[in-house]
């Protein structure tokens, strides 16, 4: 199983295209500096809010990753975009990708 990260957050559409701008640079440094990153989704949902949905090896990995918080540039300017996270959870999968 995998643990999942879920967070759930609002970016103002006037600031929209510098969070997708930004998102790379972001994932680039969580794969240098995030032991159990395995990859990441981001949706668009209505509203100005996004999910996004981050992959760990285990729940561990997950909150080391929290502790460290934007400790790189990258992470730092994706998450200077967010105007406020209206929810972050923890869960893990149970089926697999594909199957």
């Amino acid at each position: 199983m995998t643990t999942v990260e879920i967070t759930r957050f609002r970016v103002p559409a006037e600031r929209a295209d510098d969070l997708l701008a930004a998102r790379p640079a972001m994932l680039r440094d969580f794969q240098a500096d995030r032991a159990g990153f395995l990859g990441a989704r981001l949706i668009r949902l209505a509203a100005d809010e996004w999910l996004d949905i981050v992959f760990w090896g285990s729940s561990e990995d997950y909150a080391e990753s929290r502790r460290r918080g934007a400790n790189r540039p990258g992470i730092q300017t994706f998450f200077s975009l967010i105007d406020s996270v209206l929810s972050t959870e923890e869960g893990t999968t149970t089926d697999v990708v594909g199957a």
